[in-house]
Order: C-alpha cells, then structure tokens, then sequence
C-alpha cells in the first residue's frame, strides 16, 4: 500500500496507463492499448443490449444505428492508433531479441561442442565451427544494429503487408545455413597445414557432393523472388485484396492473412525444417564438405515449395455483388426500392482476410449511383452484424436519382466489385 500510494503521489503510475511520454517506454503504448480494447469491446456490448444511446436518436432506429456506427468508428479508429502505436514500439525493441537469440546459439554450440568433447579431445574442426558461428553471428548483429527500427534481423523476412513472409524466411534459413557451411570449410581450410588436407577440403565443395543442396536452395530462394512478384501484380490487377497488419507474428508463418492456418504455409515450413535438421546432420557428421542433401529429400521439398507456390495461385478473388433486394421488416409487404429505404447487398468477399477489425469494416463504401454510403456498423453481444463477407446493409440515400441505378461496394483493400442495376422509384 505504501508503495503504490508514493507511485500515486509522483505520478508514476498514470503517466505508465497508457498515456506514457517517456519516449519509446513499452509500458505505456502497450497498456494502452490493451485498456484501448477493453473499453471498446465493453462500449460495443453495451451498444448491443441498446445502452448509452443519447434520447435525441434513441426514438428512430435509423438514426440511433447512425449514431452508433459514427461512436463505433471513432472509438475503433483510437484503437487502431494505439495498436499501430504498440506494433512500432515492439518492432523497435525486437532487435534486442534477435541479438539475444543469435547470441545464444553460439553459446549453445559452444556448451555442445566442449560436452562433446569431452574424451574425443578438442579438434581443428570443432574450432572453425565455433569461428564460423562467431562470423555469422556478428554479421546478423551488424544488420540488427542498421534495421533496429525495423524489426533487427528480421526486418528482411517481414513483408510489405507487415507480416512474415513464409518464403522469405525459408529461403532466409537456407541461405544462412549455407552460408555457415561455407564458412566452416574456408576456416578448415585456412588452418590446414598439409597439401592433402587442403585439397580434400576444397574437392568437398564440388557440385557432385552439394547439387542437393544447392539445388534446394536455388528452388527456394527462386520461390521467395517468385511470389513476392506474384502477389504485388495480383494486388495492382485487383485480384487480390491485402490489408496491412499491425504487426508481424511468429503465427504468420503457418497462417493466411485472417489468421486462420494455411496448408500450403504449414506443409512448407514442416518439411523445410525437417531437411535443414537432416542436413545440419550431416554437416556435424561430415565438416569436410557441403551437406549431402539426398535426392530423395530435395525432391520432397521441391515439392513443397511447388505446392506453396500454387496454393499463392490460387488465394484470393475478387469480391462480387449477387443481388440487392430491400430489406423490410417481418409483417411489411414486399415492394420496390424508394430512397430512404435500406438495401441488403448479397455477394462474397466483401470483407477481405485480416479485415475483420472494427477500424477495416469501417472503411467500407457503398457506392450508389453517384453518391457513396458508408456501411454503418452493427454491433452485436460479441461482434458485428453489419457488415459481413456475404451482405453489407446500406440506406438509399435521399441523393439518389430515381431510376435505374448502379450499386457497386469498395472494400477496405480498395477494390471494387461488379457493378448491379437496382430500380428505384420515388
């Protein structure tokens, strides 16, 4: 009690609520943000069960659902500030992370190589093993230093979208592992004292010996290039739709952009993995040449990274309007489309993966004839009913021109759908 009641005295704990000015302290945005939520997702139940509302819109549905959506929108675009607020500040504290964790594998190699060692005896090889750890380790140090804003060591795999690339890890863990097999055999060599040990060091780099493995590294590395290029022509020919995260996560990596996990990620990454264990086997078991990766297995994975290119094929598609109809309540008879009316607009894909956040289906629009709507949000006890991947509920504005109508929907990734034709009569 005595202490908290002195942090209450200074000030320290409300300047670490969420509104922290201590320059880049973590506390701060992250306990914002999290307060940010909370508030948020209490305020949009309680605009579910119909409280909070002001008695000034509490008598007309429509306007108290208008209300609702504008409170809703500026409250989600607050949690969306604090949110990207709290993505910048863990990109810039993430390449403490890398540092600690390269740093801890060599230390990991080295407490195994001296364990190993113990009754075999220290040997020329455990040394260039440790040296070529200790290159490859200040090397990545050096790229955290330059991109410590960007998420250190790992700004290279973290894509445009904001998340990890799949294919650029991978083909990030094979180049590295690649490259630290070349460094072990140029430090042997460079320590061997005979004319035979020299050239059976440098006859272990023939290709005969490491096509599998370079082979699988040309494939993976080609497919990082490959779909990088495939996605950025899919998204400007409006076949794909991105929305940007917040941040990277680790989760990225076997999940697709809503979260939910993807085959062609996971079966990658698996088998990937199983052959880069399989080949730092045999590099421990042979550090006088390159790893040889067995045809059978580089097969494999040439067939996994063809999987995981098809399965970048073929995500995505465009959104798409079926019909428009009017929305009427249960008793009213059926009757045309007046201005004022609310229209329910079925389709698909109108709310594109990782767009599920209040502050995205906020930004969708409805474009009427000349006139653009935007889709109000309807809460619900635990989400939203409007608007969702198969209908968006939209009012007619009193600007619209009677007659034959064009109704179209933009996404929150900026893409359009079809047109549809809709009557409206005065």
């Amino acid at each position: 009690m005595a202490v908290q009641e002195a942090r209450q005295g200074t000030g320290i704990e409300g300047m670490h609520e969420g509104g922290c000015t201590c320059g880049g302290c973590p506390h701060g945005v992250r306990e914002g943000h999290r307060r940010a939520v909370a508030a948020f997702l209490r305020g949009r139940d309680e605009f579910a069960a119909g409280q909070g509302l002001p008695a000034a819109v509490a008598h007309s549905a429509s306007a108290s659902r208008q209300w609702v959506s504008e409170e809703l929108t500026q409250r989600a675009e607050a949690v969306a500030r604090r949110g990207r607020a709290e993505g910048e500040t863990w990109l810039a504290r993430l390449w403490l992370r890398t540092l600690a964790t390269v740093w801890g594998a060599v230390l990991g190699l080295l407490l195994g190589e001296a364990l190993s060692a113990v009754g075999a005896g220290w040997t020329g090889a455990r040394t260039a093993a440790l040296v070529a750890a200790l290159v490859v380790a200040a090397t990545l140090s050096a790229a955290s230093w330059l991109h410590r804003a960007r998420g250190g060591a790992l700004a290279p795999v973290i894509g445009e979208d904001n998340r990890m690339s799949t294919s650029r890890t991978v083909a990030a863990c094979w180049v590295l592992f690649v490259g630290y097999a070349v460094l072990l055999l140029a430090a042997r060599l460079a320590a061997a004292s005979g004319h035979a040990e020299r050239d059976a060091l440098i006859s272990g780099l023939d290709l005969a010996r490491g096509a599998g493995v370079v082979t699988v590294l040309a494939v993976v590395c080609g497919i990082a290039v490959l779909v990088r290029r495939v996605v950025g022509l899919r998204v400007v020919a409006q076949r794909l739709q991105k929305v940007p995260a917040h941040r990277p996560r680790a989760a990225d990596l076997l999940t697709d952009d809503s979260g939910r996990g993807a085959f062609a990620d996971i079966q990658y990454v698996a088998i990937s993995a199983v052959a880069l264990l399989f080949a730092a086997v045999r590099l421990a078991r042979r550090p006088d040449q390159l790893p040889d990766l067995p045809w059978g297995l580089g097969v494999v994975v040439l067939v996994s990274a063809a999987t995981y290119l098809a399965g970048k094929y073929a995500e995505g598609g465009r959104p798409v309007v079926l019909s428009v109809v009017r929305v009427r309540e249960p008793g009213d008879l059926d009757g045309p489309i007046r201005t004022g009316d609310d229209i329910e607009i079925r389709g698909a894909g109108f709310v594109p993966p990782g767009a599920q956040s209040p502050d995205r289906l906020s930004r969708m629009v409805v474009r009427i004839g000349t006139v653009d709507v935007h889709v109000p949000l309807v809460p619900v006890t635990g989400g939203f009913s409007n608007p969702t991947d198969t209908s968006l509920t939209v009012p007619v504005p009193a600007d619209v021109e009677p007659g034959a109508v064009e109704v179209q929907v933009v996404t929150a990734a900026g893409l359009a759908t079809n047109r549809c034709i809709v009557q409206v009569t005065d």
